[in-house]
């Protein structure tokens, strides 16, 4: 936590100096194990501080390849097109380099030391079996560098791009939640200025009734979640405000068995199901309307049943309105286990839902 708030520029140098901390510990131990033999009967931290002495000594000319590898052979290719015979080659004069630079440091600072007694020139500084020890050791830092700096890479693109993608399914969220039906908001006015012009007492109640629906509409739904009693307090106004605004008798049974009215649900996702039920149930039946509601909940199980009388032929195909298709995708996004079965009946339509509330869906 302390890291995060400093900026990113001191976290990138915190994690340079880690890395070549760790390089330069991995390097004092081999050069101790190569050299102890040599001072066996010396005092073993005389012979810690050699190791260090000759670390220290090597580490320039791998520290120069690895940041030019490192911006040559990765940066680079990722800000611009690049030509790979350039790279390569750039990269190869960049490790001879770095060898003799290597080199250097051996002969003229590291071999007087372990062999005070040879004289050394500058052909052993181009001695091909030590060059190629030199390859290997810088070579190995380099390629652990570039190794860490492209997983490092890949773990960003990937958590931006599960950014990206949480980002696109709560604004399609957002946007499934944002349809409110218009017919039903303009059959209420109708039924309101009816009610008004016969002066019936029904006109204020209705007006309420309406006014909650929208408040909740507009501000509870922004929310992800609410508690189920407020789900279902809105969906008895809808059905109280159906109840008035239509004048074919209605057989309305709303039943609830909730062990928990706390629990939460995501907002608005059961009020298609009723929405519809009305719809087709009272438009497509001549005679009486029934409509039963179920709702139970019990330990984070929620169960809903909604069933409409109809005089449709039985077994017809069951085609999803745009309502139906807009809640099937927010109970994708927003849980993980449910089941959502719509069958169409002789003389009724039956939609039976049930939802793990606890669970997460794609969000």
């Amino acid at each position: 936590m302390i890291i995060a708030d400093i900026g990113p520029v001191k976290v990138k140098i915190y994690r340079h100096l880690l890395f070549w901390l760790i390089c330069s510990a991995q390097g004092t131990l081999l050069e101790y194990a190569w050299i102890f033999s040599l001072y066996a009967k010396s005092n073993p931290w005389h012979v810690v501080l050699l190791a260090i002495y000759f670390n220290t000594v090597l580490l320039p000319a791998k520290m120069l390849f690895t940041y030019y590898a490192l911006e040559v052979g990765v940066n680079q290719p990722l800000r611009a097109p690049y030509n790979v015979m350039v790279i390569v080659s750039k990269l190869t004069i960049a490790m001879l380099l770095s060898i003799i630079l290597y080199r250097i440091g051996c002969v003229y600072f590291i071999n007087p030391v372990e062999y005070p007694h040879t004289r050394y020139t500058i052909a052993n500084v181009f001695d091909i079996g030590w060059a190629f020890v030199g390859l290997l050791d810088i070579g190995y830092v380099a390629g652990i560098a570039a190794a860490l700096k492209l997983f490092r890479m890949q773990i960003l693109n990937l958590k931006h791009e599960k950014s990206l993608v949480k980002e696109k399914l709560e604004t399609e969220l957002k946007f499934l939640k944002n349809q409110i039906n218009p017919h039903f908001l303009f059959n209420t006015l109708n039924n309101i200025y009816a009610l008004a012009r016969k002066k019936s007492d029904k006109t204020p109640e209705v007006v309420i009734r309406l006014s909650k629906l929208l408040r909740f509409m507009l501000y509870e739904s922004a929310k992800e979640v609410v508690p189920i009693e407020e789900e279902i307090r809105i969906l008895e106004d809808y059905v109280q405000l159906e109840e008035i605004r239509h004048t074919k008798k209605l057989d309305i049974i709303f039943e609830k068995e909730i062990d928990n009215y706390n629990q939460l649900i995501a907002p608005l996702i059961l009020l298609p199901f009723i929405e519809n039920a009305f719809k087709h149930g009272i438009n497509e039946t001549i005679e009486e309307t029934t409509i039963i509601i179920k709702i139970k909940l019990v330990g984070g199980q929620l169960s809903f049943y909604v069933m409409n009388s109809h005089e449709n032929e039985p077994g017809a195909p069951v085609n999803e309105n745009i309502g139906l298709r807009n809640v099937r995708r927010q109970l994708e996004l927003m849980y993980s286990e449910f089941t959502l079965n719509a069958c169409n009946l002789e003389r009724t339509f039956i939609v039976d839902l049930t939802i793990n509330l606890n669970s997460n869906g794609k969000i």
